[in-house]
């Protein structure tokens, strides 16, 4: 279990990483929006490149911080009943939604959008909007990425419930010898 709680925690560093470079191009984002609004409504001038630059940016954002979302557990979910339950029926919810949806799903994202990913790459491909942002296969690249990423998160997600799991296990276990001894 150590092993696995290792991994985690290396996990959990990797995707606050990703998070914190998510939140810089943020920053970024934010600038490169005031600079198209600047030039677009006082200057009378716009580019294609920096329109598209917004976009590749926010989804770039969007991949990279999907995973930091959920190990800070801020993803959305249905919180009717989730927020009710106690921690024990939580590290159950969490461990099978891990494993049954959010792996799953991950490694079917991965696999389905590397012929995607690759042909991008092999044509060199650029925006077909003249002015575009050229190197479109880097921003397909982060799809891929991204959902590594989350699928990593998924693993420390599931490891964390199985330790949370035991741990009750662990408690009761305890208890129950105590019990003995005093009997």
């Amino acid at each position: 279990m150590n092993a696995l709680q290792a991994f985690a925690r290396w996990v959990d560093r990797l995707n606050e990483k990703c998070g914190v470079f998510a939140g810089w191009l943020t920053a970024a984002l934010v600038l490169v929006v005031c600079y198209d609004v600047f030039t677009r409504y006082v200057l009378n001038s716009s580019s294609i490149a920096v329109q598209e630059l917004e976009w590749h940016l926010f989804a770039i954002i969007f991949l990279l911080a999907a995973a930091y979302t959920l190990k800070h557990d801020r993803h959305v979910r249905v919180d009717v009943i989730y927020v009710n339950v106690s921690e024990k029926t939580k590290a159950w919810i969490n461990l099978f939604g891990s494993l049954i949806y959010l792996l799953p799903f991950s490694v079917l994202i991965i696999i389905t959008s590397k012929n995607f990913v690759v042909n991008s790459f092999m044509l060199g491909e650029i925006s077909r909007n003249p002015g575009g942002l050229p190197a479109r296969y880097v921003l397909k690249a982060c799809i891929p990425l991204g959902f590594f990423l989350l699928l990593l998160q998924g693993l420390s997600l599931a490891v964390k419930s199985l330790v949370k799991l035991n741990e009750g296990r662990a408690i009761a276990t305890e208890a129950q010898s105590q019990q003995k001894k005093t009997s």
